[in-house]
């Protein structure tokens, strides 16, 4: 390998770090007394001096190692990490290190992004139809999110919730302008926006003097996230399993079963929460005549009807929100993946009945709405509904629904096509999906696999019909 690798397998130390082939030309590495964006951290010796402690690191000592230490000193920073990280690295690194909660992930990672593509580790460029979830909404490197996003970090990230927030009180305004809401909480995720919405409604109820009401009903299979109440509200046993006996009591019906829906509805009950159209369990639409009785029963009975738009809302779907399809009046409205563009950031929003149920100190946050989080939302709001995001979505999503229901007519392995929007699911009468996603991804496509019978399509927003061609035209596709 040249001068860039030696293994001193003489050396008395020898091994003296965790790698399988350790370099050794950098024992007294000279990265010391930089930030050489290794993994080392700062300790005090006995004097009370504070000294470096690199004895994690193994940056200096793998392959690699001789190329981003000479580019650190050569001034080139903390350059990108496919310059001294390969796939196996990465993947070596986070078996050791992170907490495994995903399984076996595919064995891709990325290293930059360009409007729907999605670069590797190995230079490849895919298509991505699956947008991280959903979140990706203006697709990677858009410009103007990238460029005020790089102002708002040299000006300010973050502040305290103590103070007024210009960006968090514009983003609210906004909001509340284009949804049926009144007033805003900003939080950092999807499941910190359903958490609150299930305080917010109980939180009523108490108000109103009515203790006991504190059941909710939600969907079977649907899915509101992975805190101890929103894994309680999910209504799929795989999730809650490890957590029994679970703290809140949810009543989990049939999606569109009007009669279990009535006789779910009693004197305990705080409110039903459902999502329009269930994402995670392979993108199932509620019907109208559902949406409509569970609205009913929520005016009749003055509990709160609650609109999980993690993932429909913010023009997934064609429309700001998903609930301006059924024509709904919704209580609470939570929101999340597509609002920060790909920025973590999380809301519920409320007409003022139930908001004015929160009073100070009834609910709280250290990183919601921070100033760099409602920039990003900010932005993507204004590219939706003045930047022709919006409209974009209406005709590339009708082009979408429209290729991919003529492949089905000609392929009797196709056995539905559902959805709205640029959310849509692709159901197999066989199960293929997780076999025809693989064949996708070998042809440099990207969509999600919900169970073995669906393919979960959901793309930037800025997506084009010539990019979905790409998509239908697949050779994976084609079989």
């Amino acid at each position: 390998m040249g001068y860039n690798f030696f293994e001193n397998k003489d050396c008395e130390y020898y091994p003296c770090h965790k790698a399988e082939r350790i370099n050794c030309l950098f024992c007294f590495c000279p990265l010391y007394s930089t930030d050489c964006g290794g993994n080392c951290k700062w300790i005090y010796d006995r004097n009370g001096k504070l000294i470096k402690d690199c004895s994690n690191c193994i940056i200096p000592h793998t392959d690699g190692g001789y190329e981003y230490v000479t580019g650190r000193l050569a001034g080139k920073g903390d350059k990108k990490m496919e310059e001294h990280m390969n796939l196996e690295q990465v993947i070596d690194l986070d078996k050791k290190y992170y907490m495994n909660t995903f399984g076996d992930r595919i064995p891709l990672c990325f290293t930059e992004g360009n409007g729907i593509e999605l670069t590797s580790t190995d230079g490849d460029v895919y298509k991505d139809f699956f947008a991280g979830i959903a979140v990706c909404s203006l697709g990677y490197n858009h410009e103007r999110l990238t460029r005020e996003l790089t102002e708002q970090v040299k000006q300010l990230i973050h502040t305290s919730s103590v103070y007024y927030v210009e960006n968090q009180a514009r983003l609210a305004e906004m909001l509340v302008k284009h949804s049926w809401g009144d007033r805003v909480f900003f939080c950092s995720t999807g499941a910190e926006a359903n958490e609150g919405a299930i305080k917010l409604a109980k939180k009523y109820q108490v108000e109103k003097g009515n203790k006991n009401k504190i059941e909710f009903v939600t969907l079977k299979n649907s899915f509101h996230g992975r805190t101890l109440a929103t894994v309680a509200a999910t209504g799929q046993p795989k999730y809650q399993a490890p957590y029994q006996p679970l703290i809140e009591k949810f009543v989990h019906i049939d999606r569109d079963d009007i009669s279990g829906l009535e006789n779910a509805v009693n004197e305990n009950t705080a409110g039903i929460m459902i999502e329009l159209i269930q994402g995670e369990s392979g993108v199932n639409p509620v019907s109208r005549e559902f949406a409509e009785k569970a609205a009913e029963l929520c005016r009749k009975n003055d509990i709160a009807l609650i609109v999980d738009e993690v993932q429909t809302g913010i023009g997934r779907t064609g429309k700001l929100f998903a609930y301006e399809l059924y024509d709904l009046k919704p209580d609470i409205v939570t929101m999340a993946k597509g609002l920060g563009g790909g920025v973590p950031i999380g809301a519920f929003c409320a007409n003022e009945k139930f908001a004015s149920a929160f009073k100070p100190g009834d609910h709280g946050t250290t990183f919601g709405g921070n100033p760099l989080s409602t920039r990003a939302g900010l932005v993507v709001l204004d590219e939706l509904i003045h930047g022709g995001v919006l409209e974009n979505v209406g005709e590339t999503g009708s082009y979408l629904f429209d290729k991919l229901r003529q492949l089905a007519d000609a392929n009797s392995k196709i056995a539905n096509v559902r959805g709205r929007g640029l959310m849509c699911g692709v159901e197999f009468s066989e199960p293929i999906a997780k076999e025809i996603g693989e064949k996708l991804r070998e042809n440099k496509v990207l969509v999600g696999v919900v169970g073995d019978r669906v393919l979960r399509i959901v793309p930037p927003l800025i997506v084009t019909k010539p990019d979905i061609c790409l998509l239908y035209t697949s050779d994976a596709a084609d079989e």
